[in-house]
């Protein structure tokens, strides 16, 4: 791995330990996939979980892995490369009675992932963290049994480039510039987030042998939200453009399918 890739890797995991504490909520009534998009109560694309060995690229705080289990999962196995994270799932998940491995390492290095096992894997905003992205996705292929489900959301790339300035929502920057962006006190701390195209996503997806099922792009904005509209996220925002992004993909159960 390029040296440059290793060194953001390390800043986003120095800055994921120090603010991880500010995402040790959740809970297993309810699977969201990000503020303002629908549910998989509402979506149901992993279908039933019950009796699967699951997978979950940048697991956190450990509640989808709860979730999960509460729903019959046979086995679950979590990654995330930030320690306090799985510090807090390892609490949070000690209490089940369902089988829970967790791995602490980049999405980028998760090599040791056993070849062809899980039936289904998922990541909730957590995929678009990865600086290589077809490498990342090659290891969940790789992980996936023939037919196996792969679930992810990230935030809307395009929600990524507006900002609410002077009462209007404004482009910040370009939509088709793709590139990796500093900043310097996200929540406090320095990280480095990764600008992409909807596009390049799902032409990862295919190159590393996946066939797309569904793109969800819909908001679901309360009639009465009075959330301020200067927040980065907004129901004033979201009746104008998505602030999620959702696939559902599948690992082909022949070599070649194409549908």
């Amino acid at each position: 791995m390029l040296q440059q890739h290793k060194d953001m890797i390390q800043m986003n995991k120095e800055g994921w330990n120090k603010v991880a504490g500010q995402f040790f909520e959740g809970s297993f009534e309810r699977l969201s996939y990000g503020t303002y998009a629908p549910s998989e109560e509402e979506l149901n694309l992993l279908g039933t979980v019950a009796d699967c060995a699951i997978l979950e690229v940048g697991c956190g705080s450990g509640h989808t892995l709860e979730y999960l289990a509460k729903r019959g999962a046979r086995e679950l196995c979590g990654v995330d490369l930030s320690g306090a994270q799985i510090e807090t799932a390892r609490q949070v998940v000690s209490k089940l009675d369902t089988p829970v491995v967790l791995v602490e390492a980049p999405m980028e290095e998760m090599s040791e992932l056993p070849e062809n096992y899980f039936d289904k894997a998922v990541s909730i905003y957590a995929l678009g963290w990865t600086v290589d992205l077809p490498r990342t996705l090659s290891h969940v292929h790789r992980s996936l049994k023939p037919g196996g489900i792969f679930v992810f959301s990230w935030e809307h790339p395009v929600h990524s480039v507006v900002e609410y300035s002077d009462e209007v929502l404004k482009f910040r920057r370009s939509y088709v510039s793709e590139s990796f962006e500093r900043h310097e006190a996200w929540r406090g701390t320095p990280i480095v987030m990764h600008n992409r195209k909807v596009s390049t996503f799902i032409n990862a997806l295919i190159g590393a042998g996946f066939v797309i099922d569904a793109v969800i792009e819909e908001s679901e904005v309360d009639e009465g939200d009075t959330v301020n509209p200067a927040k980065w996220y907004s129901g004033a925002k979201a009746r104008i453009i998505p602030s999620t992004l959702i696939i559902k993909c599948h690992k082909s159960r022949v070599e070649g399918e194409a549908s």
